[in-house]
């Protein structure tokens, strides 16, 4: 089992830590990408309206799910990434 975020869009990246620096990127893409993950749903991915235009896009097919309240962020509209491994009972959840 599964949870899956995925949003696009600016970052900023850098090394941290001089003993043992670490990559890393920060930035708000970051956090709703966090809050897709958070919010989803088990075995799904979730993405965010504007990711799921440019998915659509690229042939992928997505179901929407609605309104869906993201911590920090308010109510926003995500969609699942419809993947050869959904149910319809999975679906239904």
């Amino acid at each position: 089992m599964f949870l899956a975020g995925i949003n696009h869009g600016p970052v900023v990246a850098g090394v941290i830590g001089a003993q043992k620096p670490q990559y890393d990127i920060w930035g708000n893409t970051v956090n709703v990408a966090s809050r897709m993950d958070s919010c989803g749903q088990l075995n799904r991915i979730q993405v965010t309206e504007e990711t799921a235009n440019l998915l659509t896009d690229a042939g992928y097919e997505l179901e929407c799910r609605g309104p869906t309240y993201v911590k920090g962020k308010g109510t926003l509209t995500t969609y699942f990434v419809r993947t050869p491994f959904d149910t319809k009972s999975e679906i239904s959840k």
